[in-house]
């Protein structure tokens, strides 16, 4: 009976670094696909998304053509199954694998957290990008200064989450 729970065990773990692979795989070619995608739009999406206020995200928008306006509402659809596929990744990668192994139990929990939060703030800011860029906005700042604030967060849980990983892997050698 040992054996088999060996078996089963060996079994579940290839099946939970199989789920890290894919997740991280998928994130990778749809984020090289969406970079590839709006290559033309300039200013590029990163103005866009520190944009926090109406003046500020109407300059962008304004500067693109109707035909790129589109393109950019376009890839929001598809922003959503990469932020699902990257906020599986960063937990997966916490939990499922030996990089955070010999951390601390309250910085695994931490860590593991990271890219979930940061893709939360993600769809959270496509949310407002996509009622944003559908009409012109007015009378209504908060909403862009959110907007932002949401991109700030994101951006900030995924260079936390590359320090922490930098952090695991320089540990573990040390």
């Amino acid at each position: 009976m040992n054996r088999w729970n060996e078996r089963r065990e060996g079994a579940a773990a290839r099946s939970a670094v199989r789920a890290v692979w894919v997740s991280g795989l998928l994130a990778l070619a749809l984020l090289a696909g969406l970079a590839w995608y709006l290559w033309s739009l300039e200013p590029g999406v990163i103005v866009l998304q520190f944009a926090f206020t109406p003046k500020a995200f109407g300059e962008v928008i304004h500067s693109w053509s109707p035909e790129d306006l589109v393109r950019y509402r376009r890839h929001l659809p598809v922003d959503l199954v990469l932020l699902a596929a990257y906020g599986l990744f960063g937990h997966l990668l916490v939990t499922r694998t030996s990089l955070f192994g010999s951390s601390r139990q309250p910085l695994r929990r931490v860590a593991s957290w990271f890219l979930p939060l940061a893709a939360l703030f993600d769809a959270m800011e496509d949310a407002l990008h996509w009622w944003l860029t559908e009409v012109p906005r007015f009378g209504v700042p908060m909403a862009y200064a959110a907007s932002a604030g949401f991109s700030v967060l994101k951006w900030a849980f995924i260079v936390g989450f590359g320090l922490l990983v930098a952090y695991a892997l320089f540990r573990d050698e040390a």
